[in-house]
């Protein structure tokens, strides 16, 4: 039986430029008594040394745990850190824990984890954009970056078109942002799938406005048009607005899950495989999704190891639907990670097929963007908006 000997958090960046959500990333390499080695992801939270600091508490209960006993680990964990499991931070150590450990079980038994998990349902993985509107502002500007995505090959994109907008939208920002929206569905034509994000930042009588406004420009769906728990205003929203929609990349646990789809609150499940408990947790969600009818869109916007991950889910579950991507919108170095082993194609990700997740990181790479201690956060900028997109004069900006 190969034991956990080391489980090691690190934090990869590049320095010299200006640390966000997106130029971090949290890695957590384990290595068994056998000498495996593999790695996991977790979300950075805009606060990497808590999340750090989770995986070092982790690591004193997983260090001599059974490898493959990865169910077991999860109860230990469960039971060893009952005030502070419900923590972001400690969901996303476990996360990358479980996520390694799945890569390692595969690695020993010469299997892709999607074959452990039951076996391939598709080899193909539908992708939608994201990233690719950063420096937009105008209508045109949209559309010309919408009009070059759709010719990468991509069949669906995301953007949020509210600009520094919080909490209350005004009509000049609605209209403003359905002149954003007409412009790009124009330029895609009416067979590429558009979703509309609003970063769970309104109330719900903002909400259903933008609702009413967008919803003729037929959007695939709505992301968490709400603040994520304001059940109430997620109720009410529900009532009035006839759009799909779409929540959960902040749910931490089956049972928030589980919550949100007994009420019909949702149409596409977007938990995250780094913060939600890892594969374990991602898969039972699918499943319990499945019996609502209700299907999957993983949220994926960190790094290519969530995102290998990510596609390992999807080739499984039946109840997949589409999938967010970054990844031609990464930076080069966190292609590179992985040996740029992930394009899109046509609009699709193939599934990986090598054994664990997949994917072979380049320790080269890793090693040369070791960025412990940089800054988190850049001052002022709200975590929703994708750089360079404030549009001037918005009356509920942010400072």
């Amino acid at each position: 039986m190969a034991t956990i000997a080391r489980v090691e958090p690190l934090v990869i960046g590049e320095r010299g430029s200006a640390a966000t959500w997106a130029s971090l990333m949290v890695l957590v390499r384990v290595e068994t008594s056998n000498g495996a080695v593999g790695y996991g992801e977790a979300v950075p939270t805009l606060r990497t040394g808590q999340v750090v600091e989770a995986v070092r508490r982790l690591a004193t209960v997983a260090v001599g745990s059974d490898a493959h006993a990865i169910e077991s680990i999860h109860r230990r964990w469960m039971m060893e850190d009952f005030y502070l499991h419900r923590s972001i931070e400690s969901t996303a150590a476990l996360s990358a824990l479980d996520i390694a450990l799945w890569d390692i079980k595969g690695r020993e038994l010469g299997a892709p984890v999607h074959e452990l998990l039951g076996g391939l349902h598709r080899d193909r993985i539908l992708a939608y954009a994201n990233g690719w509107y950063g420096g937009c502002r105008t209508p045109d500007e949209f559309a010309a970056a919408a009009e070059r995505v759709v010719g990468m090959g991509y069949r669906g994109l995301k953007f949020d078109p509210f600009g520094g907008y919080y909490d209350y939208i005004d009509r000049a920002g609605i209209e403003r942002a359905s002149r954003i929206v007409a412009a790009v569905r124009e330029a895609v034509g009416e067979d590429v799938h558009i979703m509309i994000e609003h970063h769970g930042r309104f109330g719900y009588e903002s909400a259903i406005r933008v609702a009413e406004a967008l919803a003729k420009y037929s959007p695939l769906f709505m992301e968490e048009p709400v603040h994520p728990h304001d059940l109430e205003g997620l109720r009410r929203y529900r009532a009035a607005a006839r759009v799909p929609v779409a929540l959960g990349e902040r749910i931490l646990n089956k049972e928030e899950a589980l919550q949100y789809l007994r009420e019909g609150l949702v149409d596409f499940l977007q938990v995250d495989v780094t913060n939600v408990g890892g594969i374990t947790e991602a898969w039972k969600i699918a499943a319990i999704a499945d019996s609502f009818g209700v299907r999957m869109a993983y949220h994926n916007a960190f790094g290519p190891i969530q995102n290998a991950a990510t596609l390992q889910l999807d080739a499984t579950i039946p109840n997949f639907m589409i999938q967010e991507t970054f990844y031609d919108f990464f930076p080069r170095w966190k292609r590179d990670l992985v040996g740029d082993s992930m394009r899109v194609v046509d609009g699709h990700h193939a599934v990986p097929r090598g054994p664990g997740l997949g994917v072979e990181v380049r320790e080269d790479v890793l090693e040369s963007h070791r960025a412990e201690g940089l800054e988190e956060r850049v001052p002022g900028e709200p975590v929703w908006v994708v750089r360079g997109t404030w549009i001037e004069g918005d009356s509920s900006r942010i400072p």
